[in-house]
């Protein structure tokens, strides 16, 4: 009799076991499912960059008209604004710091030229393009979200708030302009310079 419960504790212990690492599989499957899904379609609209930012606007325009008409929420509207304003910093920062790169000796193959002789190099971002979209796509559809929590719904005095915005975006704007000025950089890669050369006049040298 004793070996035949331990035998029944057995077979039900590898029973709770199995559909325990079963059910794991099955959450894990529908994780990675998602994560692929989700990867491919931002892989298929990676191309349309206009459209892209179409629908940005749109879910802003629609997550504005939705604070006005709660009154409310103002403190995730600081936050998603606070969140693009470094974000679009970070689109209009190089990635190699010029200030860096002139205190080394080696010529880094991502850093911005500075002279007129120098090899022609395009303005990499410290934020790429592509990834700010997805950042702020993802920053405003959670804004979004977050109105329909009331935890979320904390009393401010939202024109302190509008005004803390406005002085943070012309100070980081200001600084940016100067770096762009003192280093001689712009943040749009214009395509590379083409040398003409000299005239061929037909005339043959004998």
């Amino acid at each position: 009799r004793r070996r035949r419960r331990r035998r029944k504790e057995r077979s039900s212990m590898q029973a709770d076991t199995g559909s325990s690492s079963g059910g794991a599989s099955f959450t894990t499957k529908l994780f990675h499912t998602i994560a692929v899904r989700h990867q491919h379609f931002l892989d298929l609209t990676a191309p349309h960059v206009v459209p892209r930012w179409v629908v940005f606007v749109l879910c802003v325009v629609l997550f504005c008209v939705r604070i006005y008409s709660l009154k409310g929420w103002y403190i995730i509207v600081y936050a998603l604004g606070i969140f693009l304003l470094n974000n679009l910093i970070a689109f209009l920062t190089p990635r190699y710091d010029p200030a860096l790169t002139e205190l080394e000796d080696d010529d880094d193959a991502g850093s911005l030229p500075t002279k007129q002789d120098q090899e022609f190099r395009p303005f990499v971002r410290r934020l790429p393009e592509f990834k700010f979209w997805v950042s702020a796509q993802r920053a405003a559809a959670l804004a979004f979200l977050s109105t329909f929590f009331q935890v979320f719904n904390v009393p401010v005095f939202w024109p302190i708030l509008v005004l803390y915005w406005f002085v943070l975006f012309f100070v980081s704007m200001k600084r940016q302009i100067r770096h762009m000025i003192k280093y001689k950089y712009v943040p749009v890669t214009m395509g590379k310079p083409k040398h003409k050369g000299k005239e061929d006049t037909g005339a043959v040298v004998r």
